[in-house]
């Protein structure tokens, strides 16, 4: 709980994505749409690497748990909604909203990590090739996976370990469509101030420590790539990497829409 002069704070009331109530049952079918494709696709991808012999490679590893933080990832999200489209007040406790947000950052600072693995895993495939096997070795690929979940998990937890200091009054409305860091610092009544500080430190340090990672991981592959004689090799190479670069611009360009938009941007429609 959270007190504030002898009151306490038990649930906040989700805004949502629209004030327009022609609008709210169409949006609902769109994003039920979206969320059951996203949910099959995934746990379809997770089935066909666990089941498949041929698909026991890092790669495809990488690829099922990357599918399995992404299947969680909107899950934690897009069910509570859905449910504001169908409710006049969508009403989220004080737990439930520091649950939320938890595994909201579990699964998308988890997901910044294992694109940053994959992006090493394409790196010792087309660079090192004869070396590969050695380089990602079963090992290998596990210990990644454990500091992708381990950072993922610090991450999260030093997030929520300080929005829980944080008081929060009279005012319970999250301009928002889920309990998200930013929507909750604008309704605190406390100083936020060194909660600010620490999102720009940790998001930035997040921020670094995966994208420049892909970034030199692909400088190198493009060098080596180019250096391949033949066309058909190049474009080969090229094709290993292209679900991999989409999954990359989707996931990043989707962080920049939502955190890096102008103010006057986000208003509600």
């Amino acid at each position: 709980m959270t007190r504030h002069n002898n009151s306490i704070m038990t649930a906040f009331v989700l805004e949502g994505l629209t004030y327009q109530p022609e609008l709210q049952l169409p949006l609902f079918f769109l994003f039920l749409v979206i969320y059951v494709i996203t949910v099959v696709g995934n746990l379809g991808m997770i089935l066909l690497i666990t089941l498949d012999s041929k698909l026991q490679s890092p790669m495809y590893f990488f690829l099922g748990n990357l599918s399995f933080l992404d299947l969680f990832y909107s899950s934690v999200v897009t069910p509570k909604l859905l449910e504001n489209f169908i409710w006049e007040q969508n009403l989220i406790s004080y737990s439930e909203c520091m649950t939320q947000l938890f595994f909201f950052c579990v699964f998308g600072i988890g997901e910044c990590y294992m694109l940053a693995a994959m992006a090493y895993d394409r790196y010792a495939a087309i660079c090192n090739p004869l070396l590969y096997n050695v380089t990602m070795s079963r090992k290998v690929c596990s210990v990644l996976v454990v500091g992708v979940y381990g950072m993922a998990s610090f991450g999260a937890v030093a997030h929520t370990a300080c929005m829980m200091k944080l008081s929060f009054c009279e005012n319970n409305v999250i301009h928002h469509y889920f309990c998200d860091i930013l929507p909750l610092l604008n309704l605190s009544c406390s100083s936020t101030h060194l909660n600010e500080l620490f999102v720009l430190l940790v998001g930035g340090f997040n921020v670094l420590a995966t994208t420049v990672p892909i970034i030199i991981s692909y400088a190198f592959i493009l060098s080596n790539i180019l250096q391949i004689p033949s066309s058909e090799g190049r474009s080969k190479a090229f094709g290993t990497c292209g679900s991999h670069l989409t999954a990359v611009g989707i996931f990043y360009g989707s962080i920049a829409f939502m955190y890096f938009k102008p103010t006057s941007s986000s208003t509600m429609v």
